[in-house]
């Protein structure tokens, strides 16, 4: 109990004093915003920034924060650790630059800015890469809500019956301006998410000792002996750093009204996340009691998992709230990946987005794929585990790419040795993640640690030696 509440001091801490560092090394200014410049009435529409926060939330606090917390607590409490400073010192600036990067270029996306800072081969990578990565997100966010749905409702709405009704909805979501919808319903349930993690936490702690939050132990209690590095740090993604941010936050970039506000909407938006993940994370092993239950328990899927624990700590009534919070969470990131998606492909192919057949030339195709995915996921036993996998290797992945554009862009903007460092070091340390897992796991190379440790780490070494090697030149340039 006292490692979970240290932890959200440490949180509170990071947001009101690294925050501040990592706005000004940016250096925030008034100029005018994509949402005064462009407004088109679609995408770039000003908001206020309350209304900005609770977007950035929501698409950004999807399943990950939830499953991936709960899956990375399999390890033991040793999770707090990663999802507390991974947030603070990786995502939560990870997010904040991707936005605030995004900003200063109209608005454009991860990958076009790739390209910008990283060339035009790594630019096409990323046009790929993200679209890819995001039909998959959106797959995830359409399955994990479906089947908690059908949990809740007669056996005649089944998994198939929620998952239709939800891409339904995500056509509207994808092609509606932003305010017309996700602008009027995003507030609403942000809310929600927040008051329901916080009835589960509030569960968990007056139970009348029914439950006990473990305390902090850097050893690994992962029941099957899987080991913290680097499998840990790709489980829990959404709660600590996650690539799949990078997409969402340029969207949220074209709607807010000042510069000065980022901070707020994109540093403070991860760091309410990462509070998210931990309440999730410390009522798994809270709960079964140990991680051995706890895994046991996440073989019949997380969704089951969260169902059990929501109804547990706060009854029928009550775990039908927190679910209805839970089924909000993934849906609202699974429009805006599909959204997100459609703007890298209009960027791609220059397609003007105010005209609505210009975007359901890129939409429907889009959800046809995200469709056919859930079809596999819903109709294959381990299907959702399959892609699940894939998507939190890819997802982290890119969130190494976006580090590396965020270091190159304060790098081309004089922001040397400690400003640079700020996004090159997590950016190193997530490409020695992303590389040793995709050699070891069984859906890469399936190598062995002592060749996969070694390779990853020098591959991240060599990352930073080209970055000390641009920013030398660059100094000397001046």
């Amino acid at each position: 109990m006292i490692s979970l509440l240290i932890a959200f001091v440490v949180l509170l801490i990071g947001y009101l004093l690294y925050s501040r560092v990592v706005d000004k090394i940016f250096a925030t200014d008034d100029r005018e915003t994509p949402a005064v410049t462009v407004n088109d009435g679609v995408d770039c529409v000003p908001m206020k920034t309350w209304k900005a926060f609770l977007i950035q939330l929501l698409n950004i606090a999807g399943t990950g924060p939830i499953f991936g917390a709960l899956m990375g607590a399999v390890f033991g409490p040793v999770v707090f650790l990663w999802i507390v400073f991974g947030s603070i010192l990786g995502g939560a600036v990870h997010d904040f630059m991707s936005g605030m990067i995004s900003e200063r270029h109209g608005g454009a996306s991860i990958a076009e800015l790739s390209g910008v800072y990283l060339g035009a081969v790594v630019k096409w990578i990323m046009r790929v890469f993200s679209v890819v990565l995001l039909v998959l997100c959106g797959t995830v966010f359409v399955t994990s809500p479906a089947a908690l749905l059908a949990n809740l409702t007669p056996g005649w709405m089944n998994g198939t019956f929620w998952a239709i009704l939800i891409l339904a909805y995500y056509l509207l979501a994808t092609l509606l301006p932003i305010d017309k919808l996700i602008g009027r319903l995003y507030p609403v349930f942000g809310v929600l998410l927040i008051i329901m993690a916080g009835a589960v936490l509030g569960g968990i702690l007056f139970s009348g000792g029914k439950y006990t939050i473990p305390e902090l132990t850097l050893n690994n209690l992962h029941p099957n002996g899987t080991p913290v590095w680097p499998y840990m740090f790709i489980t829990v993604a959404c709660g600590a750093v996650s690539g799949f941010h990078a997409t969402q936050s340029p969207m949220v970039a074209k709607c807010i009204k000042s510069e000065k506000v980022g901070r707020k909407v994109f540093y403070g938006a991860m760091i309410c996340e990462s509070v998210i993940a931990l309440v999730w994370a410390a009522a798994g092993v809270a709960f079964y009691g140990s991680t051995e239950l706890l895994n046991k328990a996440l073989g019949g899927g997380a969704s089951s998992v969260v169902y059990e624990i929501s109804t547990g700590t706060l009854g029928v009534f009550g775990g039908i709230l927190a679910v209805a919070g839970v089924i909000v969470c993934p849906i609202t990131s699974g429009d805006t990946a599909f959204r997100s998606a459609r703007l890298i492909l209009a960027e791609t192919f220059h397609l003007e987005q105010k005209k609505i057949k210009n975007r359901l030339l890129i939409t429907l195709p889009l959800l046809l794929a995200g469709g056919l995915l859930t079809w596999f996921a819903v109709s294959n036993e381990n299907g959702f585990n399959v892609i699940w996998r894939y998507f939190s290797w890819s997802n982290q992945t890119l969130a190494m790419i976006a580090l590396w554009v965020a270091t190159a862009y304060l790098v081309k903007e004089g922001k040397y040795r400690f400003g640079s460092l700020l996004t090159a070091l997590p950016a190193a340390f997530m490409s020695a993640v992303s590389m040793t897992y995709i050699l070891t796991a069984d859906e890469g190379f399936r190598l062995p640690t002592a060749i996969a440790y070694p390779v990853g780490i020098g591959f991240a070494a060599a990352l930073l030696i080209a970055y000390v090697v641009l920013w030398t030149r660059r100094q000397r340039k001046r």
